[in-house]
């Protein structure tokens, strides 16, 4: 079942979120994210564990080293990577998983997909969340535009599990 725009906003309600993939390359599309939702005032923890630390915050190997813990986590890993991250998120007693999609398969795994419906986990599956963030650049704004469009933008309602 395709992600709403409830489903959007209530995990963009979180206010201390991992950011899993991100990239020790500061030119890399995680990092511009990692940057901008730091700017927005989330509290973003970045996860990779070939570093240390990314824009002076400490850097953690896996979601489960976290402490304190996040309240969600955005995927920006390849999709191959996807299955192993959300079990070590569920393990680690984090219940709301985006997996970041702007073109292409992006971190969206079917397995991975299966596996959060079947914890009961919040999840948005695709989208950049750059699309729903209030002071997003122009572009950002034209891609929800497009997806508007063409139907591919995601719709009413809420599919949150319980």
């Amino acid at each position: 079942m395709p992600s709403t725009i409830d489903d959007i906003q209530n995990f963009l309600k979180l206010r201390r979120i991992a950011l899993v993939g991100c990239s020790r390359d500061p030119k890399d599309f995680s990092r511009y994210v990692f940057h901008e939702m730091c700017k927005e005032g989330y509290d973003m923890v970045p996860v990779n564990p070939a570093m240390k630390e990314v824009e002076s915050k400490p850097c953690f190997g896996h979601v489960g080293e976290i402490d304190p813990p996040v309240e969600g986590a955005l995927l920006m890993t390849s999709s191959q990577e996807t299955g192993r991250v959300v079990k070590e998120c569920a393990d680690a007693g984090i219940r709301s998983i985006w997996m970041h999609r702007s073109g292409g398969q992006g971190a969206v795994n079917d397995e991975a997909v299966t596996f959060c419906h079947d914890e009961g986990m919040h999840l948005v599956e695709g989208y950049c969340p750059f699309m729903f963030l209030p002071n997003t650049a122009f572009f950002h704004r034209v891609h929800g535009f497009l997806l508007k469009l063409t139907g591919g933008y995601p719709g009413k309602g809420s599919r949150v599990a319980h």
